[in-house]
C-alpha cells in the first residue's frame, strides 16, 4: 500500500498549521521579528532605536518633573519682585517730605512684615517636597536665623544638571543668589554720615563717572572720609583717603564733587565738625538691607540732623534695593531660558520619538490587515485541504471493500 499520499499531507498540514502559529503570534504581538535568528539586521536595527526611545522617555520624565520645578522658581521670583517693589514704595514715602513719626513707624511696620514674607519665599519648596533655592542642599531650609537674629544663607551654589534630551542638560536646582549677592550702597560705594553731624547734609551718589578708579575703589579696602570745617571765607570741604588729601573747597547746598569714581552731590547744609565715610560697597544680604531699613525707620528723630541721617541711610538703602530688584529680573529671565529650553527639547524628543517608533514598526512591526488577511486564507485553505482529503481518504476506502 503506497502511503506517501498521507505522508506527504501530513507534512503540508504540518507546514500550514506552522504558517498559522506563525501569523497568529505576529498579530497577537505586533512583531514581525521576535528573535536576531529571524532578521539579525531588521532585529539589530530595532533594538537600537528602542534604546533611543528608552533615553528619550527618561528625557521626558525628567522634562516633566523639572517643569514643574522651574515654573515654581518663575512664580516665587515674581513674588519677590513685589515685596521689593512694596519696600521701594514705603521708602520714597518716607523720602518725600510728608510723612511724620508715626507714619514712619508704620513704615517700618511694613517692611518687618515685608522682610518675614522674604524669608518664607525663599524657604519655598517645589512638588518633589525640596527647597526651591537650597541649591545641592535643597533637603533644609536655605534661609535660617540666626542666635543674633540675622538671617543666614544654609544652602549652597551647587548644580545639579539633568539630561532633557540625549546630549542636552541643563541645571535643575535654582540657589539664593538672588537673595543675598546684593552689595551695600550702589554697589560700588556705601555712604555713612557720621552718627555725631549735627547739620542737615547729605552726601548723594549721581552715578559712576570712572569705571576703572570705581573699580579699584570697590576692591580696595581703602574708605574715603569727607569732613567739614570752618574757613576764612565760610565752610570747606577736605577728602582724605590713606592719610592723604585727595579733595577740597568750599562746601555749598548742591555741591558737586568727584570720589572714588563717582560723582555725589551735597544737598542741605553741613556742619562744621560734620563727616561722612565713604567706604567700598561689600555683601549685603536682602535680609540685612531690610533690616537696616526698618531700624532706620523706626529710630527716626525730628530734628533736621537726625532727619537728614535717616534720609542718608534710606537714599543709601533705595540704592542697594535697586540691584536687588535687577537681580531677581535677571535671575527670572535666566530662569525663563532655561524654562523655554526644556520645553524646545520636549517638542525635539516628541519628534524624534515619532520617528523611532516607526523605525521600529518598519524593522520588526507586522503589517497587521495584511497578516491577518494571510491568516484567514490560510486557515480557510487548511479546512479545505483537510475536508478535501477526507474525501479522498473515504473513496480510496470504498474502493478497497
Amino acid at each position: 500500500m503506497d502511503l506517501s499520499l498521507y505522508s506527504n499531507f501530513a507534512a503540508s498540514v504540518g507546514q500550514q498549521e506552522s504558517q498559522i502559529n506563525t501569523l497568529q503570534a505576529e498579530i497577537s504581538s505586533g512583531l514581525a521579528v521576535q528573535s536576531p535568528a529571524q532578521n539579525p539586521a531588521a532585529y539589530q536595527t530595532a533594538t537600537i532605536a528602542d534604546d533611543q526611545i528608552t533615553a528619550l522617555t527618561a528625557a521626558n520624565n525628567s522634562q516633566a518633573a523639572l517643569q514643574s520645578q522651574l515654573g515654581s522658581v518663575s512664580t516665587v521670583y515674581s513674588s519677590v519682585s513685589t515685596v521689593l517693589d512694596n519696600v521701594q514704595s514705603l521708602i520714597e514715602q518716607a523720602l518725600n517730605g510728608t510723612s511724620n513719626s508715626d507714619d514712619l513707624k508704620s513704615f517700618a511696620t511694613q517692611v518687618q512684615s515685608n522682610a518675614q514674607q522674604l524669608v518664607v519665599l525663599g524657604n519655598s519648596t517645589g512638588s518633589n517636597g525640596n527647597y526651591l533655592f537650597g541649591g545641592s542642599r535643597g533637603s533644609i531650609a536655605p534661609f535660617q536665623t540666626d542666635a543674633n537674629g540675622n538671617v543666614v544663607y544654609l544652602g549652597d551654589g551647587g548644580q545639579s544638571q539633568v539630561a532633557v534630551s540625549p546630549g542636552d542638560n541643563v541645571s535643575s536646582v535654582a540657589n539664593g543668589e538672588a537673595f543675598v549677592s546684593g552689595l551695600s550702597g550702589d554697589g560700588v560705594v556705601s555712604v555713612s554720615a557720621n552718627a555725631a553731624n549735627t547739620g542737615s547734609g547729605e552726601l548723594l551718589s549721581q552715578g559712576v563717572v570712572n569705571p576703572t578708579a570705581a573699580s579699584a575703589f570697590q576692591t580696595g579696602n581703602t574708605p574715603i572720609t569727607l569732613s567739614f570745617a570752618n574757613g576764612p571765607n565760610g565752610l570747606t570741604y577736605t577728602a582724605t583717603s590713606g592719610g592723604n588729601t585727595i579733595a577740597t573747597g568750599a562746601a555749598t547746598d548742591g555741591l558737586s564733587l568727584t570720589l572714588a569714581g563717582e560723582d555725589f552731590e551735597l544737598s542741605g547744609t553741613p556742619a562744621a565738625g560734620d563727616s561722612f565715610t565713604l567706604s567700598p560697597a561689600r555683601p549685603q544680604s536682602a535680609f540685612s538691607l531690610l533690616q537696616t531699613v526698618q531700624t532706620a525707620l523706626n529710630a527716626a528723630g525730628t530734628t533736621p540732623a537726625q532727619q537728614a541721617q535717616t534720609r542718608q541711610v534710606l537714599n543709601q538703602s533705595l540704592s542697594a534695593l535697586a540691584q536687588y530688584q535687577q537681580g531677581v529680573v535677571t535671575a527670572q529671565a535666566q530662569n525663563g531660558v532655561t524654562l523655554q529650553a526644556v520645553s524646545t527639547a520636549a517638542n525635539s524628543n516628541a519628534s524624534q520619538g515619532t520617528a523611532l517608533q516607526s523605525t521600529v514598526q518598519n524593522a520588526i512591526g507586522v503589517d497587521t490587515p495584511t497578516a491577518i488577511t494571510t491568516l484567514d486564507e490560510s486557515v480557510t485553505a487548511l479546512e479545505a485541504a483537510m475536508k478535501a482529503f477526507a474525501g479522498v481518504q473515504n473513496l480510496s476506502l470504498f474502493s478497497y471493500l
